[in-house]
């Protein structure tokens, strides 16, 4: 579900305006970042990687789903995902479309709870053409109505094909039930209702534009064969005169949750599937919460976990069991999800993943069994940057819960800290009866566990 890791580590640098600061030795990441903000809150983020003649170019908007806080208004995040590859008067659709394809370079994008990420990787030395195509579109964007409502059509069509799915199904449902009142209610995709009507929400999709396009939402990472010098240039040039905006998304705070609540999605002939979800912590800088909960998720239910082992491998009443919590701006959810060879065994395998929770409250971790999740994780992440457009990836994630890309580093310093009791204790404080969405696939008619 997230997170990707290195072994090697060395001296980070940093720079505020090209001014360079050490910074500490065992930082995870093996290349120096380096940030620059402009005078209107564009954070610009550089990461010189030996890729002769390639780069990533990556911006990140800290605008997601979870931004869209009136009622009926849903989806209009990932709805400009698709919006954003319409054009301009500069650069038509077309026009945009040839222009890019000299470069080398091919964009795309995908959306989430927290932020739209905008991506593309080509040739490092047409970076000022990627600068100026890009800046032309985040800040002149324009759509006619006829537009507006033919992408609202393609949106509309993606929901009903995404929703073919049983396990797109499941998620829509279970978000629904596990909050109440914050954001996080509704998928990327959105309420279906408020997909429905989006051709009718042209006026409005114009002010959402106005209000999160703006520079003090927008990081921009660029990755592979740069330097900080001409990348911060490059981006003054073409994104200096984005004026900056003054609204700010006035989240809901979800109440606490006070009871265990149930979903379940039928569906005859397919393979049932038991999830549990725990409301979890929002990812916070230098707090050990969130990186304990990953190891425990690692320790209980990776293919190296005794549950595993028992349920899937040793009595096959599994095909696949996996746990992990989600980085989000908010709380969010840690979900444990199996998939089973019979629906009979539905309330068995719940019970034995509850069992090896529950005994993780009380029962220590094993000193050289968390050593080696943590070396897991670690290698994971060193077989994963391998390229500027891993790295870029890698970065925005952390970008979009922070704001901040040195909170790769810092996370990777709370993972070596972990200890036996503070996995104890996040089991004890979020793996609660109280804070439990239990939702299933089956050819039941209702939830079969309890």
């Amino acid at each position: 579900m997230k997170k990707m890791f290195c072994l090697l580590a060395i001296i980070v640098t940093f720079s505020e305006g090209i001014m360079n600061a050490q910074q500490p030795k065992g930082n995870i990441l093996p290349y120096p970042i380096y940030q620059h903000k402009l005078p209107n809150g564009l954070n610009v983020v550089t990461v010189p990687y030996d890729s002769p003649g390639l780069a990533a170019f990556y911006v990140v908007m800290r605008v997601g789903s979870r931004d869209e806080i009136e009622v009926g208004k849903t989806g209009f995040a990932h709805f400009f995902e698709h919006m954003m590859f319409r054009g301009t008067e500069k650069y038509p659709k077309e026009k945009y479309s040839d222009a890019l394809k000299a470069t080398g370079a091919s964009a795309n994008a995908n959306t989430s709870l927290d932020r739209t990420l905008y991506h593309m990787t080509g040739n490092a030395a047409m970076l000022d053409k990627m600068f100026e195509l890009e800046s032309d579109r985040f800040m002149n964007l324009k759509y006619s109505e006829q537009d507006f409502k033919t992408e609202a059509g393609a949106v509309k069509g993606e929901y009903t094909k995404n929703s073919a799915s049983p396990y797109e199904q499941l998620d829509e449902k279970m978000n629904d039930v596990a909050f109440t009142s914050h954001t996080y209610q509704h998928t990327t995709m959105g309420f279906f209702k408020d997909v429905v009507d989006m051709p009718n929400q042209y006026v409005y999709s114009q002010e959402f534009f106005k209000r999160f396009y703006k520079p003090e939402y927008a990081t921009i990472i660029v990755v592979g064969d740069v330097t900080p010098e001409a990348i911060n240039a490059l981006a003054a040039k073409y994104f200096g005169v984005w004026q900056k905006g003054d609204f700010a998304s006035k989240i809901p705070v979800e109440p606490i949750q006070t009871e265990t609540r149930y979903t379940h999605v039928q569906v005859p002939n397919f393979p049932p599937v038991v999830s549990l979800n725990y409301k979890a912590p929002a990812y916070k800088n230098n707090d050990v919460e969130m990186p304990a909960l990953d190891l425990l998720n690692s320790i209980l239910f990776s293919e190296k976990s005794d549950l595993y082992n028992k349920l899937v491998v040793a009595e096959q009443k599994a095909r696949s069991i996996n746990g992990g919590a989600t980085n989000s701006r908010d709380p969010y959810l840690s979900q444990i999800s199996a998939s089973l060879v019979n629906a009979k065994d539905m309330q068995y395998v719940k019970d034995q993943i509850v069992a090896a929770i529950e005994k993780s409250k009380t029962t220590p971790v094993d000193a050289k069994v968390l050593a080696d999740a943590k070396s897991r994780l670690r290698y994971s992440f060193a077989m994963g940057i391998d390229s500027p457009t891993s790295i870029a990836e890698a970065l925005s994630s952390y970008v979009w819960v922070t704001g901040d890309p040195e909170s790769i580093n810092n996370e990777y310093v709370m993972y070596d800290n972990v200890t036996a009791q503070d996995i104890m204790n996040v089991a004890k404080k979020y793996y609660v009866n109280t804070g439990l969405t239990v939702a299933t696939i089956s050819g039941d008619a209702s939830c079969p566990v309890k």
